[in-house]
Parts: structure tokens; sequence; C-alpha cells
């Protein structure tokens, strides 16, 4: 390839022309949402325009005791605007650290600049491993680019001058000078986005797909519920319309999970700035629940297992016409002039520092598909790269030696002379080989440990690498990798449906060029696993985004540290451990938040139906329901969801949540419906009867609260006598406010009867849960014969019964 020219560039006066026009490639990329996103998050919402309304209703009742409510939607509200813009504010700063650079020419001086800061016909330059930050056109020079992230189809495409470059795409190898073309929103990539977005969604994490299940079903289902039970109240039962309507709205928003979305949100944002104090950047938060759920982690070699850089061991002359000297003076001919200087290239110019003085006249950048790199040295074309491919029928001669190195955990590389210079294609014809050169990467400082770790915890490991598959099992025993002697060379594949095989039997995956990593990756993911993939290359960056969650090395390209999920900014792969950990409390304690949640939604539901099928008015006030939320749910959620918990995700979210929830949502509604019934039947001052029931649903909530803690430690405990304690207090001093009546002796006796109840109520109805819960895990594991098996048991112990 020529020497690059260097064209003129804009001016200082062009710049600020075009910043002007508005021509300047700013894109609303960002990983946070913006100010305006999240004040319509919190505010703009479905359930806050229902509370809105019912809040109407009460003031045309002038039941204004019961707004009490709209206040707690406010500071729910306020709360998570304030902890996302916190979040916000540190997580754009550190994108802006962590944002790509470019060089441009301007006032005819080379300077770097943020990719958002190129205006249209900016001169810029580009070489292997960026990605292209907005549409442009060679000048001078040539890239192989990769263009998969735009139109899906993964092969490496040449670029001369003259041919436009798309933005998004990844330069493989070569460089360039190129004229901007379009910027922004006008750029190919970010009208695809926006074509994106209007024919789909964007795809959501478990734990939002479930609570959006939820929250559609109660949406939907309080509608008809609430006319129902208002004009059941007003029209039959003979209810004033201030107790209609004071009924109705108890039983509605009791219904609705108000802050259970809102304290996820705050959840996942705290968790990314606690993440970002370990140098961790997340570009999409719902990845923290991904790796969270992550049961095979596939790594690079180079870069995660090993360190980045490498060193040169040896290397052994193959032919007879040359000396050591001469030889070495090739290879440092090559690798010295050679303009882009990959890990390989650096360590061998390290290595071989005396060059013969042979010219540059063309070069070919390495290709990750075909593993070598070439270049013409005074009319002699030499190539660079993986044995296999470099040296042809000839491998069988070295075979022994190359396999040597590889079993003690070296990367070998082999030098050949052709007879033309390849240009990104198989290679072809004889060559004369030259040197092999032998290469390692020291492990990483804490790999050993860090993969002990995903070991105990169930995580299967998957290393995919380009290099001899020998050598990668090498490594990956020395890391403590399990099954490291399971290794493949995928190159010896010829059909995807053996690669699809292959993905379940091995552990080392080598001689994996990029589509085939992509396929692997996908073939884990169609077999039922949830995947994380981590990289550091361009090589990398399909598979990447084929994995449920990708992690990049900053040290690594800045294409692949842009199209991951999460980035290790200080290229730690020992971060990984607290990264799973820090998912695994997010999830674990959101579950334990939404079940109390749902605890009030499921008694709701169903006292209001019962209260529609025997015609009774709804025993429960607004401000009541208010203050059980609040002690029992509000203040427990937030503080159960933010301490520490790294117990392994078993089963789904949602399951999960009903699973805790039904029995004591349950519990609630025998309890109470039992006690509004005998309160009936001794005619007991509907006053009084609300009074009661909301002193059992409070015991009740404040016991489930007790079983979620599962472990509670002293923190837990002191917890609960406070929530316990300040329920206290508003029961005694602010109970006209709460709607809080003084009790006859009879309604106090009544009352103390359930409340004694509750506790076998719950712990029978829990038991009778986590049976069907197993049962139900049987029969969906075993299919037709575990159904046989389960009801040939029912019926033997029916009969032994008998």
């Amino acid at each position: 390839m020529d020497s690059i020219k260097k064209p003129r560039g804009l001016t200082l006066q062009e710049v600020n022309a075009r910043i002007q026009a508005g021509k300047v490639n700013y894109r609303n990329v960002s990983g946070t949402k913006s100010v305006k996103e999240i004040l319509k998050s919190n505010l703009l919402t479905y359930f806050n325009l229902v509370f809105v309304i019912l809040g109407v209703l009460l003031v045309l009742a002038r039941s204004y005791r019961d707004l009490t409510f709209i206040g707690v939607i406010a500071a729910n509200a306020l709360i998570g605007i304030v902890q996302e813009l916190h979040s916000k504010k540190i997580l754009d700063r550190m994108s802006i650290v962590s944002q790509p650079r470019v060089k441009v020419v301007r006032d005819e001086k080379e300077m770097v600049i943020p990719s958002d800061e190129i205006v249209a016909d900016d001169l810029i330059y580009l070489s292997g491993g960026m990605q292209i930050p907005a549409d442009c056109v060679v000048l001078e020079g040539e890239l192989h680019v990769n263009e998969s992230m735009l139109t899906g189809e993964s092969d490496e495409i040449e670029k001369v001058r003259g041919k436009e470059l798309l933005s998004g795409s990844i330069v493989i190898s070569g460089s360039c000078s190129a004229r901007v073309k379009h910027v922004g929103m006008d750029s190919y990539a970010s009208r695809l986005m926006q074509q994106a977005t209007k024919m789909k969604t964007r795809e959501q994490s478990e734990i939002f797909r479930s609570l959006n299940s939820m929250l559609k079903f109660f949406g939907i289902i309080i509608i008809p519920i609430g006319i129902i039970l208002f004009v059941q109240q007003y029209v039959y039962s003979d209810a004033s319309f201030s107790d209609a309507v004071t009924g109705m709205v108890a039983a509605l928003i009791g219904m609705i999970p108000e802050g259970i979305y809102l304290l996820t949100s705050t959840a996942l944002a705290v968790s990314a700035v606690r993440l970002s104090s370990q140098k961790v950047l997340v570009h999409d938060l719902k990845c923290i629940e991904t790796l969270a759920r992550v049961n095979i982690l596939c790594v690079d070699k180079t870069g995660t297992i090993t360190e980045k850089e490498m060193k040169v061991e040896t290397f052994l002359p193959l032919t007879d016409h040359l000396s050591q000297e001469q030889t070495a003076g090739i290879i440092a001919d090559f690798a010295g002039n050679m303009p882009e200087a990959n890990d390989t290239l650096q360590a061998m110019r390290a290595a071989f520092d005396i060059p013969d003085g042979r010219k540059l006249s063309a070069y070919t950048g390495f290709s990750s598909k075909y593993k070598y790199s070439a270049a013409t040295l005074d009319a002699e074309h030499f190539v660079l790269g993986a044995p296999e491919y470099v040296l042809g029928a000839q491998l069988s001669k070295y075979q022994n030696e190359i396999a040597d190195f590889a079993a003690e955990g070296c990367r070998v590389v082999a030098l050949a002379r052709y007879p033309y210079l390849p240009k990104g294609e198989v290679l072809s014809g004889e060559c004369d080989p030259i040197a092999l050169v032998v290469l390692r990467n020291p492990i990483r400082k804490g790999a050993k440990k860090t993969f002990e770790y995903f070991r105990r915890q169930g995580v299967q490991i998957r290393v995919i690498s380009g290099d001899n598959p020998e050598t990668v099992s090498s490594i990956a025993a020395q890391a403590g990798i399990p099954n490291a002697s399971m290794c493949i060379d995928v190159s010896q594949i010829r059909s995807d449906e053996a690669l699809i095989k292959a993905a379940g039997k091995y552990t080392v995956f080598g001689r994996v060029n990029p589509e085939q990593k992509k396929l692997l990756v996908k073939a884990m993911r169609d077999a039922g696993n949830t995947v994380a993939m981590t990289g550091d290359g361009v090589n990398d960056i399909i598979a990447m985004k084929e994995a449920d969650c990708s992690v990049a090395m900053a040290s690594g390209s800045e294409a692949a540290s842009q199209a991951a999920q999460l980035v290790l900014l200080d290229s730690d792969f020992a971060h990984m451990p607290s990264i799973v950990a820090e998912g695994r409390r997010v999830v674990n304690n959101i579950q334990r938040a939404a079940s109390l949640y749902l605890v009030k939604n499921i008694f709701s539901l169903c006292l209001a139906v019962f209260s529609m099928i025997l015609m009774l008015n709804y025993p429960l006030e607004p401000s009541q329901v208010s203050l059980i939320s609040m002690f029992t749910i509000g203040i427990p959620s937030f503080i159960l969801a933010l301490e520490p918990n790294t117990s392994r995700i078993r089963g789904h979210f949602l399951s999960n949540v009903v699973s805790k929830a039904l029995p004591a949502g349950l519990t609630d509604f025998l309890t109470v419906s039992g006690l509004v019934l005998f309160c009936r039947e001794f005619e007991v001052e509907p006053t009084c009867v609300s009074t009661a029931c909301s002193i059992v649903v409070a015991i009740v909530g404040f016991m489930i609260v007790y079983h979620i803690m599962e472990k509670a430690t002293v923190k837990h405990l002191a917890m609960l006598l406070g929530i316990i304690a300040g329920w206290i207090v508003c029961l005694i001093y602010f109970s006209s406010f709460f709607g809080i009546e003084s009790l006859t002796q009879q309604t106090a006796m009544l009352t103390f009867v359930f409340c004694l109840l509750t506790e076998p109520v719950l712990r029978y109805a829990s038991l009778l849960g986590r049976k069907c819960k197993e049962d139900i895990r049987v029969l969906r594991q075993g299919g037709v014969s575990a159904l046989m098996v389960f009801l040939g048991r029912r019926f033997h112990r029916f009969i032994e019964k008998e």
C-alpha cells in the first residue's frame, strides 16, 4: 500500500460555520436517559394518571383525609428523579472519559478530538481497530472493513480511494485519510437505528418483561373492578357517594404496584454507579441483571486469560539459504515497516531491533479471517501469520516443533516468502518458509482465582480464540479452567452443523474466525444457556453482539469498547466476580421487594372481588392502605433492595415473586374476609371494621417482611422493630389522619383472635405453595412420564389414607 498523503483539512472558521449550521457528529447514543426522558418516565405514567383521577374523585367526595397516597406517590417520583439524575451525572462523566477519539486535520495541523466533535467535510485518519464515526469517502490509502453490524454480512470489504465508508463499520486492517460526508443523525448508522426503533421496541430483560406483564394485568383489571365496585356500593348497597368513592379508591390503590418499577430502575441505576467505582462502565443497565444469570462465560485467550503484552521467546530459521542473523534481519524489516502494529508485531519489534534496511512498497493488514498479514519489501513478498494458514502443504515438516511449543502455551507464527502479495484472501501457490517465531503471554494475576470463583458458582467457561488450540488448551489448564484438555481446531470443521454440535461438547476452541465465534455463541444460546462474551478486538465484536451480555477490555480496540454493554476501564478481568455479585445483589433484592408489592396487589384484588360477590362495602379506607403500604412495603423494600446479597439466582423472576407473595396475599384475604363476616354477624360499626382490618393486614405485612429477610441479621431485626414502632406511633398520635378509630371491646377481641390466626394460616399457605412449586417444577422437567409418576404417588397416598 502506498504511503498516505496529507490532503488539506478545514480551517477553524469553516469548522465553526458547520457547527453553527448543525453539521456536527453529535448523536444521542448515551447509555443513560436524557433529563427529559427521566422526568417523563417518572411522572407521565399510566398509573400516575390513574392516581390523579382517583385524587380528583376524592376531592369531589370531600374526602380530603384520604388523599395521603398522593403524597407518597409524589415522594416516590421525586426520589426516583433525584437518584436517576445523580446516576446519570456520574455515568455520563465516565462515558466522556471513555469516548472514542479520532485524528483530524484543521488549520493544516493534526489534532485528536472526541468523535462527536467531528463536522461535515472534516479530514480524518482511520486505522485498524477503529469504529468509523461518520459516513466518509476514502481520499488516500486503503482499508479492509467489516460492515456486519450494519448489513449482517461478515465479509471483509476492501475500501480504496473514492469508496464510501459507512459509520458503524469496523476497520479490520489498513489505514487511510477520509473526508467526512454525513454526520450525526444524517449518518447511515443513525438512520438505520431510527428505522429499527420504529420497527421494534428495545429488547428487555427478564425483570422488566415480568414487571410489564404484572403492570399490564393490574392496569387493565382495575378499570372494570373500579366501575363495578362503585356501582355495587353506591347503587345496590345504598352507600353515600363519598363512601362509595373512598371504598373504590382504597381497593384500586391497593391493586396498583406503584413503586416497584421505580424501585427497579433506581436499584439498577445505583448498581451502575457502584460498578463505576470499580472502573466498570455500564452502557446498558439490563446487562447487570443478565450477567447475574449467566451460566456460560466465553473468553478470549489474549487480554483475558493472559496479559495483552507478548514477548518473543525464540525463533527457528527454516531455510539453509539464510543465516540466523539474516533471518532475524528479515523479521525486523517486516515488523518494523508494517504501518499497523498489533500485539504480535510490537513484540517482534522489541525483540528484532536490527533491520537489514529493506523498504516497504505495499502491504496487507492482518486479516482475522485468514490469520495473516503481508508486505512487499524491496520487491519481495512476505507473509506472517498462523502456520496452518501460511505454510500450506509444507506445514507437516514443522508440525512436531509447533506442537511442542503449543503444549507449553506458546504462540507460534510463521514467516514465509510468497511469489505474490496476497490481499486478504485464501493463500495459494508454493511458499518459501523462512522462520517460526515463538511468543508467550504471561497469565494474568488473579486469573486462576477468578476462574475458580466461576467454577464454584456453576458457571461454565468456554475459551474461543484464533490461536492454535493446543496453545490455548495449555494456557487454559494453567489458569485453572476445568476440562481445558477438551479442545478442538475449528479450522478443520467444514459445516455449521458440526460446529453447532461441537459448541456443546468442547471447552477450548482454537483457530476460530469471527463468523465462527458468532455461530458458537448462538449455538450455546439456542441450547437454552445464558451466555456472556468477553473480548478486546474487532474480531470479537459480532460474537459479542450475539451474546446475552458483552464485556470489553478498554485496552483493546476502540470498536470493541463501543459495542460492548460493559467496559472494564482498567482491563482487569479480576473485576468479573464483583460484577456478577453486583448483578445477583440487584436481582435477588428486587425479587424480594417485588414480593412485598405483589402481596398487597393480590390481597386487594381478592378482597375487591369478595366485596362485589357478597355485595359488601369495601372494608378499608385509602388513608389506611397508605399507612400499611408505607411501613410494610415502601420503607422495607427500599432498604432490602440496596443491601448485599450474592446468593445464586434460581428459577424465573415472576415465578419466584409470585411463590413468595401468593401465600401472604391469600393469608391477608382469608383473615380479613373472615373478620369482615364475623363483624357483620355481630353488627360492628363500619369504622371499627376498617380499623380492625387494617391492623390484621399490617400484622401479616410485618410477618412477610420477616420471612422475606430469610437470614435475618441484627440490622434486619432493627429495621423490623423500627417500622413496627413507626406504625404504632402513627396509630396512637396520627389516628385521625389515617382513619384509625378506637375499637370496642367486642371488636378488639375479634381482632386479637384473627391476628393469632394469621401465623398458622401464613405458615401452612407457604408450605402448600412450596409443595405446589416443586410439583410443577418436576412436571415441567419430566414431561408425561413425570406426570404419570406424580399422579400414581398421589393416588397411592389417597388409598393409604382411606
